[in-house]
C-alpha cells in the first residue's frame, strides 16, 4: 500500500484529501503544522507527501529540503492557493516533484502523485520559453516579491512602491493568456 503524508493547516481540507486518497489505495496520515511534519515523516516513512505551501507558521517551501533529506525517494507534491511560475520553479528547484494549484480535483491529484520525478526529467525542449504578456509578467514579479517577503502583503507593497490595497486588488486577479486578467 502507498503511504501518504498530508501536511495541510486547513483541517477540513486535510480530512477531505485524506478520505479521497484513502479510497484510491493510499494509507494517509495528516499533520497540520510544520514542526510535526518532520516527526510524522520520520515515524511513518511515507512513499508520497502532499505539502501545502502556506502553513500557519512557515512557508511550505522551507520544508521541502528537510523532508527530501529525510526521505530522498519520496514523491513530493506542493499544493498552493497562490500559484505562480516563480513559486513553481522554486519548489521544483528545492526538490518537489510536482506543483498544483488549489482547488484540485482527485484525478489531477492522483496523476501528480504518480508522476514520480516528472519535473526532474524534463528536457530543455519541453520548457515553454515564450515571452509573457506584461500583465502576466507583473503578476509573476509580484508573486516573487511576495514569496521573498514570506507572504507579508504590507512589506511587499512597500518594496514594490504601491499602496497595500492596490497590491491586494492585483493579487485577487490572476492573469490568463493574452486577454489580460481573469477575475
Amino acid at each position: 500500500m502507498k503511504r501518504l503524508l498530508i501536511v495541510e493547516d486547513d483541517l477540513s481540507l486535510a480530512n477531505i484529501l485524506g478520505r479521497r486518497l484513502t479510497r484510491h489505495g493510499f494509507e494517509c496520515r495528516l499533520t497540520h503544522d510544520a514542526s510535526a511534519a518532520l516527526l510524522v515523516a520520520r515515524e511513518f516513512c511515507p512513499s508520497h507527501i502532499l505539502l501545502d505551501m502556506k502553513l500557519t507558521q512557515v512557508n511550505g517551501l522551507s520544508l521541502i529540503v528537510p523532508l527530501r533529506n529525510l526521505l530522498p525517494k519520496v514523491t513530493m507534491v506542493l499544493l498552493t492557493g497562490y500559484a505562480s511560475i516563480a513559486t513553481a520553479v522554486e519548489a521544483i528547484r528545492l526538490g518537489a516533484d510536482n506543483y498544483l494549484a488549489k482547488p484540485v480535483d482527485t484525478q489531477t491529484l492522483l496523476a501528480a502523485l504518480e508522476m514520480e520525478g516528472y519535473f526532474h526529467t524534463l528536457q530543455q525542449d519541453d520548457i515553454d520559453d515564450s515571452p509573457l504578456n506584461p500583465k502576466r509578467l507583473e503578476w509573476e514579479h509580484i508573486q516573487q516579491v511576495l514569496n521573498a517577503n514570506q507572504g507579508n502583503v504590507s512589506a511587499t507593497a512597500r518594496q514594490l512602491g504601491m499602496h497595500r490595497r492596490t497590491l491586494q486588488r492585483k493579487l485577487l486577479k490572476k492573469p490568463v493568456g493574452e486577454s489580460g486578467y481573469l477575475k
